[in-house]
């Protein structure tokens, strides 16, 4: 078989979860005999065509019908949300030869295309939701469209003639992080199939971390005690809550420090946390630091760390805390979104109301304090992601859904869609 992944960017200079799930089943598709290759817009990458780790990456043209965009707001819907449009992309998706089956990473004007490129051919398509379609907070959506204030947007037109308003109730499937976002598209699309397939991790990359590399990189002392957030710098991943947590306890913990892992998709908000760090007398504790994709940085920094914090206001899965599973790392992680399917309170993980800020130092607290209890939480979690999130199941139950949506073509029927399955929109893989 043969499948084209088509997420709406794809580049080493803004490495984010979405682009970790489509690398990693794309070489495991590839591994098990199956064609897997990436198309997608050329946002933040100049690089027309390469291949990273066997797969091959092509990027295209791509253009915002907005009247009025500025080249700072362009840069930011790059990083972040930007509903664009690239007749390139759909015309190297109708001459490809040999595809199978298209699979969307996004929705909006780019699903659209790949939705009217699937329905030209005669195969099916399946639409990845990774946190952007329902199980979404309003500041999050809300934060998608405000590079676009002031602009006049003349691309309705465009989606409407590719289907944008129909990706999801059009497709042979569409993959869920969770099964509250399964639920919130059975609700919207009672005919469709929506499937629940998390993320994964690869053990064998995490476990081969080096504690003391990267602190002395940092400047890190060994005896020092290190929280790490890891994740894009964004309202929704919240670090705010990590710097009221280092200053509240300053005092008591001399040796703590704070470093931020990850790149920047909200250059306001960095700003903002630089001065908040300032403000509360912790900015000599704190490290912003970004791992290069593929580098061995990313398993030396959870080596490196005693908690792992996951303090996102909104957070539909969170491939963090496999890493920091994979890594043998306490997490301690915001009661919202998959995070609450994902994490076993007290056994893998601590949950926590993000707006709680007492429960968040009484429990980082607890972690440092209680290195055994710690190390058996953290050991819990590590058997977690060994046994049901790796990157190799994932990748099989990816290619065996492939496998049956092919089978039955591209027929929209529930009778078409219940001959997969007893319960279709109840299965999760």
């Amino acid at each position: 078989m043969k499948s084209i992944q088509i997420p709406r960017r794809f580049t080493r200079n803004a490495w984010g979860g979405t682009e970790t799930v489509v690398l990693e089943t794309s070489k495991r598709l590839n591994a098990m005999g199956h064609e897997a290759k990436i198309f997608c817009p050329g946002a933040l990458d100049p690089v027309r065509e390469e291949t990273i780790d066997g797969v091959s990456v092509t990027r295209l043209p791509y253009f915002y019908p907005y009247l009025g965009l500025s080249a700072a707001s362009r840069s930011q819907m790059d990083r972040k949300g930007g509903n664009l449009f690239s007749p390139q992309i759909l015309a190297r998706l109708l001459l490809e030869p040999d595809v199978d089956v298209l699979h969307a990473h996004t929705g909006k004007r780019l699903g659209g295309i790949v939705r009217l490129a699937a329905r030209l051919r005669g195969i099916p398509y399946v639409v990845s939701l990774h946190g952007g379609a329902y199980d979404v907070s309003s500041g999050e959506a809300a934060s998608w469209t405000e590079p676009s204030r002031g602009a006049v947007e003349w691309g309705r037109a465009l989606g409407f003639l590719v289907g944008s308003r129909r990706v999801l109730s059009d497709a042979a499937a569409v993959i869920c992080l969770g099964e509250n976002e399964r639920r919130l598209v059975e609700r919207a699309h009672p005919r469709t199939r929506a499937v629940v397939l998390p993320n994964g991790v690869d053990p064998v990359r995490f476990k081969s971390g080096d504690r003391n590399s990267l602190r002395a990189r940092l400047g890190v002392d060994p005896l020092d005690e290190l929280l790490l957030v890891a994740g894009r710098i964004d309202p929704q991943k919240n670090q705010a809550l990590a710097l009221d947590i280092l200053a509240a306890l300053q005092p008591s913990r001399p040796r703590l420090r704070l470093a931020f892992m990850g790149p920047v998709t909200s250059p306001a908000y960095l700003e903002s946390l630089r001065q908040s760090a300032e403000r509360l007398g912790v900015a000599e504790r704190v490290i912003f630091f970004e791992a290069a994709q593929g580098s061995k940085d990313l398993a030396d920094a959870y080596a490196a760390a005693d908690v792992v914090l996951v303090p996102s206001a909104h957070e539909p899965f969170g491939i963090v805390v496999l890493e920091a599973w994979a890594s043998t790392r306490p997490v301690i992680a915001s009661r919202v979104g998959g995070l609450v399917d994902l994490i076993s309170d007290g056994r893998d993980g601590r949950l926590i109301d993000p707006a709680d800020v007492g429960s968040w130092i009484h429990a980082v607290v607890h972690v440092l304090d209680r290195r055994p209890a710690a190390w058996s939480m953290a050991c819990a979690g590590r058997a977690k992601a060994l046994k049901s999130y790796t990157w190799d199941a994932v990748a099989g139950k990816l290619l065996a859904l492939y496998e049956e949506v092919s089978r039955a073509g591209v027929a929209k029927t529930p009778r078409a869609v219940a001959n997969l399955s007893a319960e279709p929109s109840r299965l999760s893989l």
